[in-house]
């Protein structure tokens, strides 16, 4: 039959063909049972290339299968090797593996050549490679004598190594006497070759150990060539005797020293060829030399260089691209560039390609009769050879096969019988190597066998792939089907996917997918069936993911997992940190669902993993912990660019612990004037880390920094070193300067002194500077010492004087120095204020005006003019008592003023003077006024004595501040019912001599409350208010007493309360009519015999007045009235704030009214007219009826 090459997979239709897959008679993936005949397979054997380790013994591997199991035989160099003769030559039981014994006596050279093993049954021979057999050889260097190098400071030097040709080539590196490797860097590296280059010396690479070594891995042996010994010098360091006497080529060398361009140490030339295979890694090298040190770049003509397969080393000077590809070949050109110029060198790179394969050729069964092919297909550069043998003969002279064709890189079968059985060889080669596979053609008759245990049990996640597995043989190549639970037809659905080697996928199993599964094989020789059963899990979640924390160091944190799992399997739960395992530690705590870490550290800082495992699945969840603290501090204070006012600061942040730094702060301390005292100096951003400081002159200065970041601020670091500046003039002159007399005939110059950061340098003075005004003199100065106060004695008074003072040192002067205003001293004013004149606006408060003093009598800075005044004597009593001065100040030059808080109806005595910085002038002469009659106030005691059945007496004490002339008394006074309703006021007035009324005609048993209060012309003072009831009458008592208390009688306490029950009926109904509009019959009654003396209900809320038994000063709450002649008001005044003076003796408030005055509170006068000047509200009378 006609053999196909079949697709990897195929998926099944969802029609109704049957779900079977015809795979092909190539049945490369599936193996042949090892209890069939088939030919020789080459399981293992020894690489093409094998270089051994003299020292021990020789093993050459051939491992074979095969039935019956093969036998085993090698060719040495091409002959056949008889292993017999040689007693140092074994192979191992069942095995074609050579164990060459040269340990105990012969040498590794002896055994060099070329083996393959050869692996024969009676069903053909499979062939090894050709295994190229060379023991490893690491010589030692030939001696040589090496002559030290002397060369001058910057120029050009290659250090040779030149290292024995080992086998494998060696390792190369440079290292001291000490064994510690040689610094490189973009100036200093090693070529690939193993040289070491420099482009330039310096002084710093003189040594006498510069030594290369070479490490041959195979055998584990370091050789070390001979020291090499350089001095770099400078023309300079020459003793003119010494360089007149050395020419130019005594040296290595003979460049400048100078700057120059670049030029190549390696490769030569301006172009250079280099041919890599395919697969290997490509390697260029370009190395310049040049002072400055000249910079590598790399770049492809009419190309790019790979992105993912290129890789820059050696400091840019090697290219490397790994996995080279032919189209990779091209012209690479490097380029070298410093200051002075550039150059460029051009690599024609040429990719050739050892043999690979396309195709290989894969093992062949066939039953008889049937068809096939082997295939061997390679590619190479150049186009490798193919040839075919047949059990390790060429096929040209191997016997003849009447079914098989040799069509080039194919052999074609048709018609096998069990004679066609063999094992044939491909060898593929071109002149970089060759590819040789063994490919067998078993020709066999065989029903179908499953390979898969019976009952084998799938568990598979859901949502998962699930593969049952199918392994099975047969010769035809048995057709495949699968069923589930037993049910006739085979599986159709789309949803299933059965591969080449029989095995059955389900994309995506569901719970609906467990079950039994059968796999069934058949050929035309018969038929193997086998069942499989899955099981669907539910998949392991964590529901609940450990976050990403940060925290500080020393705290806790807690990261949290929670797994939910199928209920049939067991999870574990597992914490990684940074994918390893936990710290052995007791700061961890692993609970349930927690993770613990207490007593953070920097340590603890990375990546926690909570891992949950089944024996199915595994899920796992992540968190970063940031361990964050205040920066550490600065560290490498560095001071640069010394300058008289300036330098550089530069410094070495410390960690930051995790949280950016966002500020560097500066401090400094001036070791001569203020030690151990740190000041701020300035701040700089987080990214930098140099600071350009201002200074100041002499001093000795030391700087700190402090790093900041969120959480705070770092220590401070190490203090810098010590830096003293030069001495200079003062930069400054004293700040605060004023010219003051302390007494009459002086001037006191005062200012505030530099500091000694200021003082700029040593013998710090102040040169002091006056003179007048308003004169024609010349400036007076005196240098004086280092002090904050200079006095200018004889002065005359009160005069200005122009002043200035200007800092000197030893350096010299600061510049000139700004004039300010002064004045000599103080005298008291000699002339008082002259035209006082007094207006008095009302009993309380008078206007004052003067004329104002002239400047010159002054004699100082006008202050302001005060006030004294007193009261003198009362006009009612005529007392020539003098009472306590009060003063107010006025300030600046205002010519007039108020003066309030005075006493009504008294007589007052005032005098103005002036007032400078030194004190008062002289008073005026005293000007006199009286003020006009007020309000009394209330009158001092009122009380109620001898109460009678219906008498009432008042006695009361006259007002303590009558404020002028009594006219009269008014009293007021009304009854208050049990229902706190007040009744009809009478008013009634007394006589102002009168201290005593007796009221007649009361009612008994009444509650009365009198309102009272005095009058003068003025008008009615504060009133006070008292309560007081009459007596009960006995006798009337007593006869109540003697007869029955209905009020105790159960038949009366029933009557009441259905009286009271249909009150509250009738009540409730009453407010029902009313919220919907309509009018109740006492609201009738009131509105026709409405009282014009009673006050209306209020409006808003509809509730009843009531009296208030609260004490006594407080207004009524409802029912009463203030009588509008009865109101006291505060006169008006359009006096303004600024017309009251300052008190020496009394404070005024903001309104300018005066706190001390006597005031009093006023309360409401009573209502007039009838008990209640609103109806009595239901409640009130369900009260009196009980």
């Amino acid at each position: 039959m006609q053999l196909k090459i079949m697709p990897k997979k195929k998926r099944l239709s969802a029609g109704r063909a049957p779900l079977m897959l015809f795979l092909c008679q190539m049945i490369s993936a599936l193996e042949v049972p090892l209890d069939l005949v088939q030919p020789p397979t080459i399981t293992q054997q020894s690489p093409k290339d094998y270089i051994i380790d003299p020292r021990e013994n020789i093993v050459i591997q051939c491992e074979a299968k095969g039935k019956p199991p093969p036998s085993f035989s090698w060719t040495r160099n091409g002959t056949h090797f008889d292993i017999d003769k040689d007693p140092l030559v074994t192979m191992k039981p069942g095995s074609g593996t050579l164990i060459i014994n040269i340990m105990s006596e012969g040498k590794a050279e002896t055994y060099e050549g070329v083996y393959q093993c050869t692996a024969r049954n009676e069903r053909g021979a499979a062939i090894s490679n050709n295994i190229v057999i060379r023991p490893s050889r690491s010589p030692l260097w030939t001696k040589e004598k090496l002559e030290p190098i002397t060369l001058r400071n910057g120029q050009s030097l290659v250090l040779p190594c030149r290292p024995p040709i080992g086998l494998p080539p060696p390792i190369i590196f440079w290292m001291d006497n000490s064994f510690q490797r040689l610094p490189q860097s973009e100036r200093v590296s090693q070529g690939l070759n193993g040289d070491l280059y420099f482009s330039n010396v310096l002084p710093e690479d003189t040594r006498e150990d510069y030594i290369c070594y070479a490490r041959f891995n195979h055998t584990q042996t370091i050789q070390q060539k001979q020291p090499i010994s350089v001095k770099v010098i400078s023309v300079d360091e020459l003793n003119d005797t010494i360089a007149a006497n050395l020419s130019d080529t005594e040296f290595y060398g003979a460049k400048s020293h100078r700057q120059r361009p670049p030029a190549f140490l390696t490769p030569d030339g301006n172009t250079s060829r280099k041919e890599e295979l395919r697969g290997n890694v490509l390697s260029l090298e370009c190395i310049a030399e040049g002072l400055p040190t000249p910079i590598i770049y790399w770049i492809k003509e009419d190309g790019t260089l790979p992105i993912n397969r290129t890789f820059y080393r050696n400091f840019k000077k090697t290219l490397q691209i790994v996995q080279v590809t032919e189209a990779d070949s091209g012209n690479y050109q490097c380029i070298a560039k410093n200051a002075l110029g550039a150059i460029h060198h051009t690599i024609s790179v040429t990719v050739k390609a050892a043999p690979y394969w396309i195709i290989a050729p894969q093992n062949l069964v066939l039953s008889p009769e049937e068809d096939g092919a082997l295939i061997c297909r390679a590619s190479g550069n150049p186009k490798p050879r193919i040839s075919w043998l047949s059990n390790g003969v060429p096929i040209e002279i191997a016997p003849d096969d009447p079914s098989r064709k040799i069509d080039g890189d194919t052999i074609i079968f048709s018609k096998v019988q069990e004679r066609s059985s063999a094992v044939y060889q491909c060898n593929a080669s071109n002149e970089y190597g060759y590819l040789l596979a063994n490919a067998f053609v078993n020709v066999l008759a065989e029903p179908p066998r499953i390979l898969t245990s019976a009952n084998t049990l799938y568990q598979v996640i859901a949502n998962r792939p699930a593969l049952l597995d199918c392994a099975f043989f047969g010769s035809p190549l048995p057709t495949i089907e699968w069923f589930k639970d037993a049910k006739g037809s085979a599986l159709r659905e789309d949803i299933y996917v059965l591969h080449e080697n029989g095995t059955l996928e389900i994309p995506v199993a569901q719970k609906d997918s467990t079950g039994t599964y059968t796999c069934v094989a058949r050929n035309k020789l018969g038929m193997a069936k086998n069942d499989v059963h899955l099981e669907i899990k539910d998949p392991t979640r964590i529901i609940k993911q450990p976050e990403y924390a940060v925290v500080q160091r020393g705290s806790t944190v807690s990261f949290e997992c929670k797994v939910k799992h199928d209920h049939t399997l067991i999870p574990t739960v597992t914490w990684l940190k940074d994918h390893g395992e936990l710290p052995s530690d007791g700061r961890f705590t692993v609970d349930k669902d927690h993770l613990v870490v207490a007593d953070v550290s920097d340590d603890d800082g990375g990546t926690y993993t909570c891992v949950a495992n089944t024996t199915l699945d595994n899920v796992s969840a992540s968190a970063v912990l940031s361990v964050v603290d205040v920066p550490n501090p600065p560290f490498d204070l560095e001071l640069t660019d010394q300058l008289d006012r300036s330098v550089q600061l530069s410094w070495t942040p410390g960690d930051d612990n995790n949280s950016p730094i966002t500020k560097f702060i500066i401090e400094y301390e001036d070791a001569m004037h203020e030690p151990g005292l740190w000041h701020h100096q300035t701040e700089v951003p987080g990214t930098q880390t140099t600071a350009q400081l201002k200074l100041s002159p002499y001093v000795n200065y030391s700087f700190r920094v402090m790093a900041e970041n969120n959480l705070g601020r770092s220590l401070p670091s190490e203090a810098s070193e010590q830096y003293l500046t030069k001495a200079a003039e003062p930069d400054k002159n004293p700040t605060a300067v004023e010219g003051l007399g302390s007494e009459p005939d002086n001037l006191v110059i005062t200012w505030k002194p530099l500091n000694g950061f200021e003082s700029n340098g040593p013998g710090l003075q102040y040169k002091v500077s006056w003179r007048q005004k308003d004169g024609d003199d010349e400036w007076t100065s005196v240098v004086v010492a280092n002090v904050s106060k200079y006095i200018v004695s004889g002065t005359p008074t009160f005069v200005p004087y122009l002043i200035k003072v200007q800092a000197l040192n030893d350096a010299g002067f600061a510049p000139e120095p700004a004039v300010v205003m002064g004045h000599s001293g103080e005298d008291l004013p000699m002339v008082a204020p002259g035209n006082v004149r007094v207006n008095v606006v009302n009993s309380t408060l008078a206007e004052v005006h003067w004329d104002p003093v002239p400047l010159k009598s002054i004699r100082g800075h006008l202050q302001g003019y005060r006030i004294y005044y007193w009261k003198a004597q009362s006009s009612l009593t005529r007392n020539r008592r003098h009472l306590e001065k009060k003063i107010l100040t006025f300030q600046g030059s205002k010519t007039h003023g108020m003066l309030p808080g005075l006493e009504p109806f008294s007589h007052y005595s005032l005098n103005v003077r002036v007032v400078n910085g030194k004190g008062e002038g002289p008073a005026s002469a005293d000007k006199v006024f009286s003020t006009p009659e007020g309000v009394p106030s209330a009158p001092s005691s009122l009380k109620i004595v001898n109460p009678t059945l219906d008498s009432l007496t008042l006695e009361w004490e006259p007002p303590s501040h009558p404020n002028g002339i009594l006219t009269e008394y008014t009293l007021k006074y009304q009854p208050i019912n049990s229902t706190h309703e007040l009744g009809p006021l009478v008013d009634l007035k007394i006589p102002a001599n009168k201290t005593r009324w007796t009221l007649k005609n009361l009612n008994f048993s009444t509650r009365y409350k009198f309102y009272f209060y005095a009058q003068t012309a003025a008008g009615s003072g504060s009133q006070i208010t008292e309560e007081a009831i009459t007596t009960v009458d006995e006798g009337k008592l007593a006869m109540a007493s003697r007869q029955v208390d209905i009020a105790t009688q159960g038949w009366f306490i029933g009557l009441m309360c259905a009286v009271a029950l249909l009150i509250l009926i009738l009540l409730i109904v009453c407010f029902i009519r009313r919220n919907k509009g309509g009018k109740y019959p006492v609201k009738e009654k009131e509105d026709a015999h409405a009282d014009p003396e009673i006050q209306p209900m209020k409006e808003d809320d509809g509730t009843f007045g009531e009296y208030s038994d609260a004490e006594d000063h407080k207004p009524l709450k409802k029912g009463s009235r203030t009588p509008s002649d009865r109101t006291v008001k505060k006169e008006d005044s359009d006096d303004s704030l600024v017309d009251y003076g300052e008190g020496v003796n009394g404070q005024f408030n903001e309104d300018g009214s005066f706190i001390g005055q006597y005031s009093g509170k006023k309360e409401k006068e009573p209502a007039e007219g009838n008990e209640s000047s609103e109806a009595p509200s239901p409640v009130n009378a369900m009260n009196s009826f009980v």
